[in-house]
């Protein structure tokens, strides 16, 4: 079984919006009751609350006379939130997330459906009394409705994510180019396929809507707080934003999908966002790049085509060393973007060297894990670094040259 997310638009129209508001509100009232119960639960007994005993809170709740307004929304609803909030507290045992924080009414909203939507003459079909809501669908919705989560920006937008479980297996390519990708400010991305290297310039989304977002935000400012005023502008600030988001996302789906297209493996750093970040002269143009949601869009498109994302560590010495005999320089300062090999005399560009370092490192992670390679266009170094990592099943690494053993 393979599972898709297609997002569309929503136009609902004002009753709808008021029950969604209505929905919004029980949802994230559970999940922040739900969250503080399981909290003072486990300071007092040393263990949480599961799925079933919060859920088994509810008819209690609906009929208290201060929480009745709890059953005025859909049940499932407030089911799909106990899950994702046991959910949460799992991936945060596991180390994959943060604790679970207390939802807020500013901001964005949503609530998830996890059955009993339809598709109806080309618009959204909820459960309970909101019905059938107009919407915009750009593309067929492929196989059985799972889940669809309905979503109100904090701009004023809504939006449907559609999960839906489509027949058949994963494919497994075994065609293609390999990439090395090295990942910078300057540059968001120096790309090479073992021939030759591509360098893509950094677009800095932020940076080119700072003096009308400064405008904005200082009118904002002068708003009085609680007034009618002061939320409508907050809207305007709100777009500036989403057009910012927007704009990255395009250029992050519009590379990542140039470099799957194809390829049948990319080879990327596990960089350490978090305490880069920790640089605040640096932290808003890292935060700008993107670098964790342009991985993340190489790893589900390159899994939907059946190949495969390589993240080598962030130790590694990509930058450091010689693409032409492997020597390793002691130290590499950013300022320094050129540099000569002491030992060979090659001269190197720094990104472009490094980009052929990760490639030349992915490619013998995968020869590691079981896969013969014949490299083109570059060497495969000998082992170095730490500890690397695959994302999704192996497949081929170089189409005419390789044997699976």
């Amino acid at each position: 079984m393979l599972h898709k997310a297609v997002q569309v638009r929503l136009y609902p129209s004002q009753q709808q919006q008021t029950l969604l508001a209505q929905a919004f509100g029980c949802s994230r009232w559970w999940w922040n009751y739900a969250l503080n119960i399981s909290i003072e639960t486990y300071k007092e007994t040393g263990k949480g609350l599961g799925q079933v005993a919060l859920n088994s809170l509810l008819p209690k709740l609906k009929k208290a006379e201060d929480t009745q307004w709890l059953a005025d929304c859909y049940s499932q609803v407030l089911q799909a939130t106990t899950l994702n909030l046991t959910a949460a507290y799992k991936n945060f045992f596991e180390g994959r997330a943060r604790f679970p924080r207390f939802k807020s009414k500013h901001g964005r909203q949503s609530i998830q459906y996890p059955q009993k939507v339809k598709i109806v003459n080309g618009n959204v079909r909820l459960p309970g009394k909101i019905g059938e809501v107009i919407a915009k669908i750009h593309r067929p919705i492929e196989g059985k409705i799972k889940t669809v989560t309905i979503s109100k920006t904090s701009s004023g937008k809504y939006f449907a994510s559609i999960l839906s479980e489509v027949d058949g297996e994963k494919p497994n390519f075994s065609e293609g180019k390999i990439y090395g990708v090295d990942l910078g400010l300057k540059h968001f991305a120096v790309i090479t396929d073992g021939e030759k290297i591509s360098k893509y310039d950094n677009p800095k989304h932020l940076a080119k809507h700072q003096k009308n977002l400064k405008r904005k935000q200082q009118k904002l400012a002068r708003k009085q707080k609680g007034s009618k005023s002061r939320d409508k502008y907050r809207r305007v600030v709100a777009k500036v934003y989403e057009r910012v988001s927007n704009s990255r996302q395009d250029f992050l789906h519009k590379l990542s999908y140039k470099l799957v297209s194809d390829s049948q493996a990319v080879i990327v750093e596990s960089l350490h966002v978090k305490g880069m970040v920790r640089n605040h002269n640096l932290a808003a143009s890292i935060s700008d790049c993107g670098w964790g949601m342009f991985t993340n869009f190489l790893a589900y498109k390159l899994e939907r085509k059946g190949a495969k994302l390589v993240e080598i560590d962030r130790w590694f010495p990509s930058s450091k060393l010689c693409s032409n005999c492997f020597y390793e320089m002691d130290e590499m300062p950013l300022d320094i973007r050129e540099w000569t090999c002491p030992n060979c005399g090659t001269h190197h560009d720094r990104d472009g060297n490094a980009a052929i370092n990760i490639r030349a490192e992915g490619i013998r992670m995968l020869k590691a894990d079981g896969s013969a390679v014949s490299a083109v266009g570059g060497g495969v170094r000998p082992k170095r670094g730490r500890k690397s990592h695959l994302w999704h099943s192996l497949v081929s690494t170089e189409a005419p040259t390789i044997t699976s053993v």
